[in-house]
């Protein structure tokens, strides 16, 4: 999977501009964007759209001081953005892997709060009545989902990252880094859902009914011949649209706040450290963004891991569907439901997503990019 995604897309991107002074330019069908993110005007662009700054500074072969990776190569061009994705597919597919078993428990919990009230408790009753292989449901569209999203999500995040430096410019970048922190996770997620949401959908199928198939593929046959494909697969799109792109902005903003503040408590920067002391400032920023991206998204969650269970909200169309669900179960049980177990979840694999994906991008010869405080700011 890994080596099909790198080869597809490392056909469209290998067109960009010659290295200069260790930028390279991106090639102008990625720079022009698509779509709204095309049209969105910037802040301190005027009538100036992003995509237009950006095939302009293309043109130009704009090249600034601002890109100061803390290690490897000092070139952002079309093979760091594969070598990012690479990572963001490697870091998600582990940590959301490895997290399996509380993941099934916070479902179950979701799903069904009077038989699994407590994650503790959830663990022992579903190892107690289906033995401890269950804990391990859904592993298989876990894991190959998670890369997927994860590829399409942390590269998306450094492209589009990347391209707005190139088009505010350093000092105007520095100043508006959290707006383009939000703006970066927002389109990424978009694109990434697409592909997310027919796994995602085949993992809570299998969770909420183990006995329904006998693996992924066979799940999804059944579930498409059953509902037909949007059915099947895309009727939780718009929660998991009301739950990842806020969880993501969420996550990629705070992560950055944080870290940014523990490098200044600590008077340095991540370009003077070590690869080990950024890891260590990617574990406790990715902690503290987890939670807070666990708490922001946990309401769509809910709503999510219901709508697809086999029957949930009646048999009206998707918004009727989620109007009933949220009726059923009030406002205050969506936000609370399962949200312990999903804070340990997501605390922990943030924190191991931004310390896997240093430590990859470090194997393959690369330097995530930083934003880096001008000269005289």
């Amino acid at each position: 999977m890994a080596s099909f995604l790198f080869d597809s897309a490392r056909s469209s991107l290998c067109s960009a501009a010659p290295v200069r002074e260790g930028v390279r330019s991106v090639p102008p069908s990625f720079a022009a964007g698509s779509g709204a993110f095309a049209a969105a005007p910037v802040s301190g662009l005027g009538r100036k759209t992003f995509a237009a700054s950006v095939v302009e500074n293309v043109s130009r072969s704009r090249v600034s001081p601002f890109f100061a990776p803390s290690a490897g190569e000092k070139v952002y061009d079309a093979m760091y953005y594969l070598k990012a994705a690479l990572a963001g597919g490697i870091c998600c597919s582990i940590t959301h892997g490895g997290l399996t078993p509380v993941d099934v428990v916070k479902t179950r919990m979701q799903l069904d709060p009077a038989k699994y009230p407590s994650m503790i408790g959830g663990f022992g009753k579903i190892a107690g009545e289906e033995g401890a292989a269950a804990l391990l449901t859904g592993l298989g569209p876990t894991a190959f989902g998670y890369f997927v999203q994860g590829w399409f999500k942390f590269g998306g995040v450094e492209f589009f990252k990347i391209q707005f430096v190139n088009a505010l410019g350093e000092e105007k970048a520095w100043d508006n880094r959290n707006n383009i922190y939000l703006a970066s996770a927002a389109g990424a997620e978009v694109i990434a859902d697409v592909f997310l949401c027919p796994l995602e959908a085949t993992r809570i199928r299998l969770v909420s009914n183990p006995s329904y198939a006998n693996g992924m593929m066979a799940a999804m046959g059944k579930m498409a011949a059953e509902e037909g494909v949007v059915g099947a697969f895309y009727s939780g799109f718009f929660p998991i649209l009301c739950k990842q792109v806020p969880y993501t902005m969420a996550k990629f903003a705070v992560q950055g706040a944080a870290a940014e503040q523990i490098y200044k408590s600590m008077g340095t920067e991540p370009t003077k450290c070590s690869g080990s002391t950024n890891i260590t400032v990617s574990l406790g920023s990715g902690v503290i963004a987890g939670v807070a991206a666990a708490i922001i998204s946990h309401p769509a969650d809910t709503l999510l891991s219901k709508i697809n269970k086999a029957g949930a909200g009646g048999d009206g169309g998707m918004l009727s569907r989620l109007s009933n669900i949220a009726a059923e179960t009030g406002f205050v049980k969506l936000c609370t439901q399962g949200l312990g177990a999903r804070c340990v979840m997501i605390g922990t694999l943030t924190a191991g997503q931004f310390a896997i994906f240093d430590s990859v991008l470090g194997a393959v010869g690369a330097s995530k990019y930083h934003f880096h405080k001008p000269e005289g700011k």
